[in-house]
């Protein structure tokens, strides 16, 4: 059987998997980000056709610019651009975006699907592949079949990683402050607090861990103080410089079980899957290029993408969400008539799962015990 990851009991409750992992062998850097990117490209789709999965987000449209340059330069065919389109969720529409880098980037191909039920995480392809598989980390490896039948025998590029390698790193607050944009208040106190001692990192972490946890309502009081003292610990652990920090993003055990999990269910169809912007090569290069880190994320999106991308795409701030794409009227069916049964009562409330399930955005994190709690209730033995 495929070795896929199984999360215990309580990372199925906080759908969180935390602690580090061996960053593994290193790559070289070169000179320039945007060539190591391009070189990352080459060596993941050499010798196949190539999509990318593309949302419309800066990260995606990044990778798209850049899997378009590659083929030019080398005289192969441009990528195509593959596309979810959800109607009815004004929230997952980026529509707009989509076409405005489409028509930039002059791309004749583009794969638009209309999606209704079929991304329900208890939709019919994703209770097909729980049978199968089991639980997995993250729940949305269960909805990935059908559009990667599609694709056999394509490279896949996605823009998996542009969040954290462009967004909020330590280094940030000391680069606003150095360039005289921390003014007295919240700035210059974050900046101080980068430099703090680990131990007093980790408190300040968990305070404000344990406050964002309390959005967790269907946890219990312990599991959601448990979550907050992993998260803080894994916050802590974090190197103040931004090159220093981009390594360790790629050492976070849930980022590296989703891209491991992500691969292994694309390798069943024979897609060949690669993330670009978490490209080892890539990221040593964008440290070596840009030590200090960025003072936005725009300001980084610039600097390496800025001759590829129109510039209101690096600079813009909204984003789509895609919740209830992913937790519709399947999972609500399930929730209605569920007895409650298949989750730890030590760790989850079963009366606020229940109402987060039915309200009107049920929350991402409730998603591998929406499918544990399905599998239980369909007698479906547990895949280890």
């Amino acid at each position: 059987m495929t070795p896929y990851y199984r999360p215990t009991a309580f990372e199925t409750a906080a759908c969180w998997l935390p602690g580090l992992v061996d960053a593994g062998a290193p790559s070289r850097a070169v000179s320039d980000p945007l060539d190591a990117i391009k070189r990352a490209v080459r060596r993941a789709t050499a010798g196949r056709p190539v999509a990318v999965t593309f949302s419309g987000g800066r990260d995606s449209s990044a990778v798209l610019a850049v899997a378009t340059a590659v083929a030019r330069e080398d005289g192969v065919p441009d990528p195509v651009p593959v596309t979810f389109r959800y109607p009815g969720l004004a929230e997952a529409d980026e529509s707009a975006w989509q076409e405005s880098v489409v028509a930039h980037l002059g791309l004749a191909t583009w794969w638009r699907i209309t999606v209704d039920d079929e991304n329900d995480l208890l939709g019919a392809g994703a209770r097909d592949s729980l049978r199968r598989r089991g639980l997995l980390f993250p729940a949305t490896m269960h909805v990935k079949d059908a559009m990667l039948r599609e694709l056999r025998g394509r490279a896949v590029l996605t823009g998996e990683g542009g969040d954290e390698v462009f967004g909020d790193r330590r280094s940030r607050a000391l680069l606003q402050v150095a360039r005289g944009r921390g003014r007295a208040g919240t700035p210059r106190r974050a900046a101080l607090a980068s430099l703090l001692p680990r131990p007093v990192r980790r408190r300040r972490e968990r305070a404000g861990s344990a406050r964002s946890t309390q959005a967790l309502a269907w946890l219990t009081d312990e599991a959601r103080a448990r979550l907050a003292d992993a998260v803080a610990r894994d916050g802590a652990s974090e190197p103040l410089g931004y090159a220093r920090g981009l390594l360790w993003l790629r050492r976070r055990r849930a980022s590296r079980v989703f891209l491991d999990t992500y691969g292994l269910v694309a390798a069943e169809h024979d897609v060949a899957l690669a993330h670009p912007l978490l490209d080892d090569g890539f990221l040593r290069s964008l440290g070596a290029r840009h030590p200090g880190g960025f003072a936005d994320r725009t300001a980084g999106m610039r600097a390496v993408f800025g001759s590829l991308l129109p510039g209101a795409v690096c600079a813009r701030s909204s984003k789509a969400s895609f919740n209830r794409a992913y937790l519709g009227s399947a999972t609500r069916d399930f929730a209605a008539r569920w007895d409650g049964t298949g989750v730890d009562p030590e760790l989850v409330d079963v009366d606020r799962l229940r109402t987060a399930w039915l309200s009107g955005y049920p929350p991402g994190p409730t998603s591998l015990l929406l499918q544990q709690a399905w599998l239980a209730s369909a007698g479906a033995e547990v895949v280890r």
